[in-house]
């Protein structure tokens, strides 16, 4: 059965089990301290990750390859620095709790697992491991009346999804005959064997992992969950999860579906068009800075998608690149929006940044560093992620994406940019409270990251080269 492959996921669920157990017993407030064998329980379970051998377990049910190690490194990247941003931040608003970095740990198993599932019954149990936990993670301000609606609106939304998703599985599986995603791509090696119930299966089966990485028209739930979810779990439903999902949707269609890009083709293209155009104009008239920061996600997914559209593993290499540079830009603008408090009360309007870079000149440059990435400016390391992935589409032939892609990252520039300028050219605000060691650091290792990418870039995309030669041959 060859168990060991998933020795990485069963170390983190008997860490978060021991964690949850040591919390109830412990008598005095524990929070700290399970968090740190929570982000300690992340490097254990990325080394045994890189150290693990490649093959199928479980019967076939699991996989171990360059594709799955890649995603759980970013998995568990995304959940290690949400965790470490939690931990003062918690404490100062009152919902410093046990739970929370076992609620974490848990979602974070179930991420890992999606990413090494192949098999549908495996990608929908992974699935739902983490919405479980991210469902209680949105609505852990309990006495927040935006943290409860919040929640509520990702749980039902979020079922709605997953009904799509099982509905288009048990279309694939009638039609068809298996689960396993290996058996599919061998089935359908000849395009005209599918049948058009396949067909829809697989179209549910888009729709249903799209809801994840919030692309249109399955983002209606992303602004009021980014804005009302206490701004931690925000930073994690931003970063982990996407990774997830995207990971998902590239398995899925690269591996099953590859002999049907012409089938499904279409439909990620409209999807990818409609993400970039609404993440552009929407964010434009946003002054809650959580709630632009959400249409942001929802245009960088539509660009993410531009390599998945590709249907190759040129453009799977961008995607996973972009994926990369998009986890550690997106968690440092967090860090720096955490770092946004005023006599112990946060505060979420970009007119609060007014002045900024004379009140905390490293604060200010470090955001104006992620802003010019976010943008896509010239060696900053968003101008790469955008670089990989339109160079994909181009040798492609999709022009017509490449285009649009290039005009939505104009029109986002202007809203990126203009924070920049209340920044350091309005007249300055009050200070912010000082800032605790954890932020900073987390500032301070993602913005060296995105600042000088351009200098070493050769290790992520040489190891995104290696996970994406796994699909689409």
């Amino acid at each position: 059965m060859n168990w060991t492959l998933a020795l990485p996921e069963i170390v983190l669920a008997a860490i978060g089990m021991a964690t949850l157990i040591f919390g109830v017993l412990r008598k005095q407030d524990s929070t700290s301290l399970c968090t740190m064998f929570v982000i300690g329980g992340f490097l254990i379970a990325g080394l045994l990750v890189l150290t693990r051998t490649n093959g199928f377990g479980f019967r076939g049910q699991f996989v171990s390859d360059p594709f799955s190690a890649f995603n759980q490194i970013l998995i568990l990247a995304g959940a290690a620095l949400s965790s470490i941003m939690a931990l003062d931040w918690n404490r100062s608003e009152g919902i410093a709790r046990f739970e929370f970095p076992v609620l974490m740990l848990f979602s974070t198993v179930g991420m890992m697992i999606m990413a090494s599932a192949s098999n549908l019954m495996t990608l929908y149990l992974g699935l739902e491991l983490q919405s479980l936990a991210l469902y209680v993670l949105a609505a852990f301000a309990r006495d927040d009346l935006r943290s409860s609606e919040a929640g509520l609106k990702y749980f039902v939304l979020s079922g709605l999804a997953s009904g799509l998703l099982l509905y288009g599985m048990s279309l694939v599986y009638g039609f068809s005959g298996t689960m396993d995603l290996y058996s599919l791509r061998d089935l359908l090696v000849h395009p005209q064997a599918a049948s058009p119930g396949l067909v829809v299966g697989i179209v549910f089966v888009l729709v249903g992992l799209a809801f994840k990485v919030s692309a249109v028209p399955f983002h209606m739930w992303t602004p009021d969950v980014y804005e009302g979810a206490p701004t931690p779990v925000t930073v994690f439903f931003a970063t982990a999860p996407k990774v997830a999902a995207m990971s998902l949707l590239l398995r899925v269609m690269g591996t099953s579906f590859a002999s049907l890009v012409g089938a499904w083709q279409i439909l990620v293209v409209i999807v990818s068009i409609a993400s970039m155009l609404l993440g552009a104009f929407a964010a434009i008239g946003q002054t809650n800075i959580k709630r632009l920061m959400a249409y942001s996600s929802i245009g960088h997914m539509g660009y993410a998608l531009i390599g998945l559209a590709v249907g190759n593993a040129a453009g799977v290499r961008g995607t996973l690149v972009y994926m990369v540079i998009y986890v550690f830009m997106t968690a440092g603008t967090f860090a720096c929006i955490l770092a946004m408090r005023r006599r112990g009360r946060a505060v979420e309007q970009i007119s609060d940044l007014a002045g900024l870079a004379a009140n905390d000149p490293a604060l200010a440059l470090a955001l104006a560093v992620f802003m010019f990435s976010l943008a896509g400016i010239p060696l900053m390391s968003g101008f790469f992620a955008k670089l990989y992935i339109f160079l994909s589409a181009v040798q492609a032939g999709l022009w017509t994406l490449s285009v649009i892609g290039v005009l939505t990252s104009v029109v986002g520039a202007f809203y990126y940019i203009r924070i920049i300028k209340v920044m350091y050219f309005d007249p300055a605000a009050e200070r912010f409270d000082p800032r605790p060691a954890s932020l900073s650091f987390v500032v301070a290792a993602t913005g060296l990251f995105t600042g000088f990418f351009f200098l070493f870039p050769a290790p992520v995309v040489s190891a995104a080269q290696a996970a994406a030669g796994v699909l689409f041959h």
